[in-house]
């Protein structure tokens, strides 16, 4: 099992959608190393997802549902993310950055990253609100 951190822009799909919704697939990663990073996630994975824009914020959390890719294909992956919880508090990125569990992850140094990978601990720092 892996951990992941999932970035949105609340105003185009914010995690209250996912909440009301209690599923989607995952879309709209463009980067190449977003990508890999989503061809990695398994079913059974964790998930935090972010809010980008004003907000800045972990705000909830999830878990990778399924996953599909034609291997044929380069078209993006099908990762259906299933909702979990709002945290209990929302993480807002200053905070994430003061934290010493962050300092050498990409949600710091790669600011524009949609998908990054998240170590156990980092996971259990942004979950626990």
């Amino acid at each position: 099992m892996a951990d992941w951190l999932v970035k949105t822009e609340p105003g185009d799909y914010s995690f209250e959608d996912l909440l009301r919704e209690k599923e989607t697939v995952w879309t709209g990663v463009k980067n190449p190393v977003a990508l890999k990073h989503l061809r990695a996630m398994k079913a059974g994975d964790r998930v935090i997802v972010y809010h980008t824009g004003s907000e800045k914020a972990a705000v909830g959390a999830a878990t990778v549902f399924s996953f599909e890719e034609d291997p044929k294909s380069a078209a993006e992956p099908r990762v259906t993310l299933r909702a979990g919880r709002l945290l209990p508090r929302a993480i807002p990125l200053s905070e994430i950055k003061s934290s010493p569990l962050f300092s050498d992850s990409p949600l710091v140094r790669i600011g524009r990253l949609s998908v990054v990978p998240l170590t156990a601990a980092q996971y259990a720092f942004l979950a626990k609100g």
